[in-house]
This record gives structure tokens, sequence and C-alpha cells, in this order.
């Protein structure tokens, strides 16, 4: 089969389109036709050598895909594969369409999957566009029910633009919590507002601080979730709310950053910091079967819905990863095979 490779640590050139093995199941395992495959930043991190994959994972990157069951490993059809209820032999089948959570392997024509980490899609979603929605809502809901975000706080989306923030959008929206978010320009303020944000901040060229405080009337926020990491810590504590709540899922500013522990002490808040690729195969499934009976839902009734900037064929792999790190990208990007 067909997979994009990474020839070498480095730019966006080193990815490379190859003949590689086909997988085979394993025990529990689904062997699935990629339809299409989402693109995220930890992609960029391991193309760059800085995020290797996990033991027993595919060389090759990908943490997400939509597609067909082609094959079923022995004990599969036992898992409940998102069904959460169902009676033991209602897992997925060959023929099923599914979306699945990967911890690698998403840029190939076939890949192997936990059952377990497998949905059926939402209803109303093509399924070459649920490709989108796998890694994200697993993100956004796992750090959501970890911050504790109940109906009427106030959430902080850094990134609202961005695939993992514009489904924190929509889901803190439809979870009952006012939603303040940050984009870069103007166009993507008014996309992010029109995802049902209440209030959107324009990083390049409004003093997000004050922004915020003034939209909060200076009593701050009950939850961040935060993909810039390091050199936001300090801000990002100063905008809690009593009992805030900080969760870190990214780092795009860096691994390191200056935590003044009084002020946080004074606010009496807490910072979580979260992986989901690295995380046990239970944990995953657990959080999986949540969203299937949580978010797909929402899905379903238009409230969640996935954002796709573009799609392109396997072979472009490159080109997805620069228009990535661009900044320019709203929502997410697609490979398809």
């Amino acid at each position: 089969m067909r997979a994009v490779v990474v020839t070498r640590p480095g730019g966006p050139e080193v990815l490379r389109v190859e003949d590689v093995p086909e997988p085979v199941p394993g025990p529990g395992e689904l062997l699935v036709q990629v339809v299409a495959a989402g693109v995220n930043r930890a992609d960029l991190l391991q193309r760059e050598g800085h995020y290797p994959p996990p033991p027993g994972a595919p060389a090759w990157p990908g943490l997400e895909v939509s597609g067909v069951v082609v094959g079923v490993g022995p004990d599969a059809a036992d898992a409940p594969g998102g069904r959460g209820g169902l009676p033991a032999g209602a897992g997925p089948r060959v023929g099923d369409p599914v979306v699945a959570l990967l911890a690698g392997g998403g840029y190939a024509e076939r890949v192997t999957v936990a059952a377990s980490h497998a949905l059926p899609p939402p209803d109303g979603v093509g399924l070459a566009d649920a490709a989108a929605l796998p890694e994200a809502v697993a993100t956004v809901w796992s750090n959501l029910r970890a911050a504790r975000l109940a109906p009427g706080e106030t959430l902080l989306v850094h990134g609202g633009s961005g695939g993992v923030g514009s489904a924190a959008v929509q889901l803190g929206r439809a979870l009952g919590a006012r939603v303040v978010a940050t984009a870069g320009g103007a166009q993507r303020c008014a996309r992010v507002a029109a995802l049902g944000a209440d209030v959107v901040v324009d990083h390049r060229e409004e003093d997000v601080p004050a922004r915020v405080r003034e939209a909060t009337d200076g009593r701050g926020v009950d939850v961040v979730l935060d993909v810039l990491g390091g050199r936001a810590l300090g801000t990002n504590v100063s905008l809690l709310a009593e009992g805030g709540r900080l969760v870190v899922i990214g780092l795009q500013q860096g691994r390191r950053g200056e935590l003044d522990l009084s002020a946080l002490m004074a606010r009496r808040g807490s910072v979580i910091g979260t992986t989901l690729r690295d995380r046990p195969a239970a944990q995953k499934a657990a959080i999986m079967a949540e969203v299937a009976e949580h978010v797909w839902p929402l899905v379903a009734a238009g409230r969640v819905r996935p954002v796709v900037h573009a799609r392109l064929p396997l072979d472009r792999a490159g080109e997805a990863h620069r228009l990535l790190a661009s900044g320019e990208v709203l929502g997410k990007l697609l490979l398809e095979p």
C-alpha cells in the first residue's frame, strides 16, 4: 500500500509517498481502508523528529482517519467500538464505515486500529469530513471534562480557528458555557463568531488580556483551554477567575514558562496538563465511548460540526504541512489517498 513516510527529520520536503507493507489486524483490531486522514500539529512535530510515535505504532504520521472496515482481527467483533451498552459481538464488521483515533499511521491507504477506538460516523456528516472529528472532539471532550466545565461558566479558547479550537468553541457553547475565543485577523474572527463564540479577540490587533478582562467585567474566566503553552502560562493564570482551571493541551509557544504561584494560590486555581496520543488504550476507549454517547448526538443535531479548510491528495502531504504551519488554516486539513 501507499503511505506518506518521513524520510528524515526536517521540513515538509522530507515527506514522501512510498510503498510499505500492508498492516495486518491483530487481536481486537480492525483493518480500515482510509477515506480521509486528519492533519494535526502533532504530525508536524513528528516530521521534525520531536514527537516520535509510541512503541508499536507505524512510523508514518496520522492520528485520525475515516474509512471502511475491510478486515477484522480476532476478538475485534466483541469490542463495543463506541457502541456502549451493546452485547458482545456487536462490534464493527467488514463493510462498516468508521472514524478512528490512532496512535499513528493515518497517512496511508490502510491502517489498523483498536476496535474500541473506532466509532460509527455521526449522522449527518459525510464520511470524508468525519475524519476531521476524532482527534479534535476526543481532545476537547476529555479536557473539558477534566476541567469540570459547567453550564453558565466562561470558557476561554486560545486558537479558536484551529482544528481543536473550532471544535472547542462549538462544544463549549453546546455544553452551556459562555465562550471567549482568540483568532488572528478579522475574517477568521468572524468565522469563529459564526461557530458560536460569544466574544472573539483578534490576537494580531488587540490586547488579549485586556479584552478578556473587559469581556468578563474583570472577573476572569473559569476555564482556559490552551494550545500555546510556555510563554502564555503567566498570562493565562492572570486571567483565571476564583477557582479557575487552566488546561494546557499544546506547546506552540514553548515547553517552559514562569509561574507566579502566589497568583495561582490567590485565585485558588489549578493547572492541568494532558496529552491524548500516549494515554493507555483503555483510557482512549473510555473517551471514545463518551464521545459516542455525548458528542455524536450534538453533531447529529448540527450543534457541533467538522470545520474542513481543504482536502488534499496523499502525495501533497508536504503542502498540507506547509499550509498548517502558516497559521492560515481554518479548522482541519484532510488528506485523501
